[in-house]
């Protein structure tokens, strides 16, 4: 499946390390990003990155970024909005 969500635009991706091989290729960084910020407003502990759960997108900001780093980056600052709620 193709993602069209509007997340494939945003500039925040733009920080991300380039991934163009391996499980994580053309992954949406920005899937990624929300599956990691759910998981860290949730304070998960056993965390898991499902990358054949996540849609494709070769659009804007998040070709060919990692999805690893961007899920990542989702659960760091899900944590973070975890504390402020």
């Amino acid at each position: 499946m193709i993602c069209k969500k509007d997340h494939r635009h945003e500039q925040m991706f733009l920080q991300l390390p380039n991934s163009q091989g391996g499980d994580g290729r053309h992954k949406c960084a920005g899937c990624a990003y929300e599956t990691g910020l759910a998981a860290g407003r949730e304070r998960q502990e056993k965390v898991d990155l499902d990358l054949d759960s996540l849609s494709e997108s070769q659009a804007g900001a998040v070709r060919h970024k990692s999805p690893h780093a961007a899920w990542a980056l989702g659960y760091l600052n899900g944590v973070r909005e975890s504390y402020e709620g």
